[in-house]
Order: structure tokens, then sequence, then C-alpha cells
């Protein structure tokens, strides 16, 4: 299995992009616009995207993925994510007010988009690829995903606070190698993230203690003009597990 960082900072700017990770050529999970970088060809090959969250750093490029594809291909775009995600979209974004419903356009029985609905510990599985949704705590609900091929596993956590579960299901996974998680904000913003349902430095060292193996661990999600100040920070919290900052273009195979 082989991931490409197509974005991974919590907001835009010149050369920055939302969170999009394409699993292979075939999958992305999360649609920001990061998944903008993507030519026609290589959108045409995603078959299936698994979402995190409902919020739009996230989900942005889902409706504008689907307008492009959807008249290029013979099978509907299959979306992943949890009830609640879905009901959002439905009822913010696919509502033909924000953009047309291609859960029922060109027609019902031919969409562009197909959802399913996934549950924390239900694996689905995909050629061999093992992809399971795990507990987090956010402002909406949402889940991190494991990403399994077997041999080892990446795990991307979303957006999340502290959360125990959450580490519990970590400590669980034995092929476990690579940690992407969110930092977004600085320590000093303690209000900002416990409203928000974010990661600060301190939160992310107060998890690291619990986790009871190695791993690479990669940090992203951080707020723009802010990534050396929070990265600083990390490194004073949880240096000894070497966090790097994640960057746009990385890939990890596993």
């Amino acid at each position: 299995m082989r991931v490409t960082i197509l974005g991974c900072t919590g907001g835009v700017a010149a050369n920055l992009r939302t969170t999009c990770l394409m699993l292979d050529s075939d999958i992305l999970i999360d649609a920001g616009t990061g998944a903008g970088d993507l030519t026609l060809d290589e959108m045409l090959r995603i078959d299936t995207v698994f979402l995190t969250h409902s919020h739009l750093d996230h989900v942005a490029l889902l409706p504008m993925l689907a307008d492009v594809v959807g008249p290029r291909r013979n099978t509907p775009l299959t979306v992943y994510a949890l009830p609640e995600t879905i009901a959002i979209l439905a009822q913010h974004m696919f509502n033909f007010r924000l953009w047309p419903d291609y859960t029922a356009l060109p027609s019902p029985d031919k969409p562009y988009v197909i959802f399913h609905p996934v549950a924390v510990g239900q694996t689905v599985e995909l050629a061999g690829r093992r992809i399971s949704p795990l507990p987090v705590r956010h402002a909406v609900p949402g889940v991190a995903y494991q990403l399994d091929s077997g041999k080892a596993s990446f795990v991307f956590s979303g957006d999340t606070t502290y959360h125990a579960p959450f580490w519990e299901a970590l400590n669980a996974i034995g092929n476990l190698r690579y940690l992407m998680i969110e930092t977004t904000f600085l320590n000093h913003n303690t209000a900002g993230a416990e409203a928000s349902g974010h990661m600060r430095p301190e939160l992310l060292a107060q998890g690291l203690k619990h986790l009871n193996k190695p791993v690479r661990l990669l940090i992203t999600h951080m707020e723009p003009g802010n990534e050396d100040a929070t990265m600083a920070e990390i490194q004073a919290a949880a240096g000894a597990f070497k966090p790097e900052k994640l960057k746009r273009g990385q890939v990890f195979e596993f």
C-alpha cells in the first residue's frame, strides 16, 4: 500500500492544501483542497473516498470531484463515512442549493455518488486492503482510519482532541508503523482547542505517554503561520518520538 500526501494543513494559502490523502491510485482519504492538484486522469482513477468527518477543509473538493468525473465514468464514486457525516452532506452540500445532489443525478438508478455508512470497529476491505474506522472526539462526529496492508499499518487521526479510546485502539494494532496525527493549536489556546475538539502539543504528549510501541510520528493540520512554533512545542513535549512535520507530496509505502 502507498499513501501520497496531497494536503496536510489546517488552512489554505499559496502552496498550502487542506487534508487529502491518496491511497494507492484509486482511494482518497478525505477530500480537502489537496484533491485539486490531481490531474483529470488521476481523478478518473479514484473509485472510493473515505471521509473522517464533515468539516469543509476535509470535504470541500468532494462535490467538484463528483462533478468532473461523474460524466466520464461508468460507475459511481463510492463514499464511505459515518451516518452523521452522510446526513450533514445531504442536508448542506448535495442539496440542489449549495451543489447538485449527485446521489440522485443524473438519475436515481445511476447516480454519480453513492454513500456507504461506516462504524468504528467495522473494517472495509478493498482488494486486500483493510481500512478500519477508529474512535476520536471532535466538534462533530468523526473517525480516524487505520490503513492496513497486512505487513504494516498507517493510522490517520482525522481531527480529534485527546481521546483515550483512540490511544487504546492504537495499542491494539500489532503492525502499527505510521501515526499521522493532527496538532492544530498552540498550547496557550486551551479554550480554542477544547471548543473545537482539536489537539495541542500538551494533549498530544498526554496521548503518546499511553502508546506502548514505537511509531513514525507525522504531524498534520497545523495552523498556517504557526507551524514552526507548534513543532517547537511538540518537540519540547514529545521529542522522544522524533516528531516530523508532514509535507505535501510525501509518499509512504508499507
